[in-house]
């Protein structure tokens, strides 16, 4: 028996039969998912801490241990571990999956505060926490580099004006920042000139830190109109910084100057990131060398071919907007 027959004699019922796989087929396209994987919120909670110019050893011992001890009394934590680097400390709890992620963000933000009286009074700011899913991994990488202004500037640009672009758009969830180099000023003093000026380094590193103080500055009250003092003591730049007085000798100043100099640098100088363009890959707009990394992770449930297309669309915004 020949199979094709039939539908050779019956040419109505194989249309119709071909127009409902059709119309199946269309149905399934659009139906089927991106990723056949469950949805699975895992409550997980990273707290950070940050101490510029700490070695790893001090990172764990003085911050670390400290916010170990009270986040290890909150009830329904799973695993804990830390992670400590030049500068930086690192805390990844995981709950039971039971345990509401919110509750538990409260008893984590609690244990931080009991521990705030045993870190370190130089913290730059105190240790935040945020929300994070284990499974998640980035949905896009973006590079940016410069041959006309410093790494510095551009690391700038990448966090004040393309990250928190990228922060409001749709199915993106988080955006972090990969060799981020953050704009300082670094004080370079020779001990040499300062022990023959009679100067210790603690004694020079606490009168710079109360040179920029943007304090208030009171008022000035007369018998007819009162009026605020405006003034702003904060040290923006290296020539300012130069001029700084840290002490005096033989009733003269003693500035920044005499003792080195001040310099544009970034907090931290030994991290950094690099983008290297392999024979394979073909990028119109990037050349191997030393880059600002934006990574991006999508939103919980968010769809990623849809959120990556919106980020390459908005692309030339972005660019547009970054001089």
């Amino acid at each position: 028996m020949n199979l094709s027959a039939t539908f050779i004699r019956r040419p109505i019922a194989t249309s119709l039969i071909a127009a409902a796989l059709l119309a199946l087929g269309i149905i399934a396209y659009i139906r089927l998912p991106v990723a056949a994987l469950p949805q699975v919120d895992a409550p997980t909670i990273q707290i950070n801490a940050n101490l510029p110019g700490a070695s790893p050893e001090t990172m764990a011992t003085n911050v670390a241990t400290p916010l170990e001890r009270q986040l290890s009394q909150i009830a329904g934590i799973t695993q804990m571990t830390s992670n400590s680097s030049l500068g930086g400390t690192q805390i990844t709890l995981q709950f039971e999956l039971d345990r509401d992620i919110d509750a538990a963000a409260q008893d984590v933000q609690a244990a931080i505060n009991a521990a705030g009286g045993q870190l370190p009074n130089n913290l730059p700011s105190p240790p935040f926490m945020r929300k994070v899913n284990p499974a998640d991994s980035s949905v896009l990488v973006l590079a940016m580099t410069s041959d006309t202004i410093p790494l510095n500037i551009v690391s700038d640009y990448a966090d004040n004006i393309v990250g928190q672009q990228l922060a409001r758009m749709k199915g993106v969830g988080q955006v972090n920042f990969g060799g981020a180099r953050k704009p300082a000023i670094r004080i370079q003093v020779d001990p040499r000139k300062a022990a023959a000026l009679g100067l210790q380094l603690d004694q020079i590193r606490a009168t710079l830190a109360t040179a920029t103080v943007n304090a208030p500055k009171g008022q000035l009250i007369g018998s007819q109109q009162t009026l605020t003092v405006y003034t702003d003591d904060q040290a923006l730049d290296a020539k300012t910084w130069n001029d700084v007085i840290v002490g005096y000798r033989n009733g003269g100043p003693i500035r920044v100057s005499d003792l080195g100099g001040a310099v544009l640098s970034v907090e931290n100088t030994q991290g950094g990131a690099w983008s290297e363009v392999g024979k394979a890959g073909h990028f119109e707009t990037l050349e191997s060398g030393p880059a600002i990394h934006v990574i991006v992770f999508k939103q919980p449930g968010a769809n990623v071919i849809e959120t990556v297309d919106a980020i390459k669309a908005a692309l030339p915004q972005l660019r547009a907007a970054v001089p």
